[in-house]
């Protein structure tokens, strides 16, 4: 079901996608975003297992919610979470583009939905494709990837394939 011209054409279901458990405490967790409000906001927590695979193991995509409702839906989802260490959004809700008061990123932070801004520097945007390509990856010795997608996580797991390559 890979798009021809896909950009992460690796990606596999039968060994990137697995069913859920219950993440152990003692896993590091993080949390990633990207805000729309015409589009979707879509959201996507992470833990890390002790070899270092990261598990996608939530997923929000929800459209028409401001930065504060965002957050509170956020907070929500992780009420019963632990060890959630950071999370990092898309850097463009810190600018302030013709509005008043406070950013995207304040607001969600004033709802206390914690955030740190994502790398925007030159090249940041192909390192980061080059990365997830790395996670794609099975490992030789682990024979694991270093990605894995929860089956609940639906979204991601149908967008993922569909990506196209950017010429640029």
């Amino acid at each position: 079901s890979i798009m021809e011209g896909a950009a992460f054409s690796e990606f596999n279901p039968k060994i990137h996608v697995c069913e859920p458990f219950d993440v152990p405490e003692s896993w590091r967790k993080f949390r990633a975003g990207d805000f729309g409000y015409s589009s979707y906001s879509a959201v996507l927590w992470f833990a890390i297992d002790p070899v270092g695979t990261l598990y996608v193991y939530r997923e929000l995509y929800v459209s028409k919610k401001t930065g504060r409702e965002l957050a509170k839906l956020v907070l929500h989802l992780e009420r019963n979470d632990t060890n959630l260490a950071y999370g990092v959004l898309d850097s463009s809700v810190w600018h302030k583009r013709g509005h008043y008061g406070p950013s995207i990123a304040e607001e969600m932070m004033q709802e206390g939905c914690r955030w740190r801004p994502s790398d925007r520097t030159d090249g940041s945007r192909i390192a980061g494709k080059n990365r997830l390509h790395e996670l794609l990856k099975v490992d030789e010795y682990t024979e694991k990837p270093g990605i894995i997608f929860f089956n609940n996580c639906r979204q991601i797991i149908a967008d993922l394939p569909m990506i196209p390559t950017d010429p640029d």
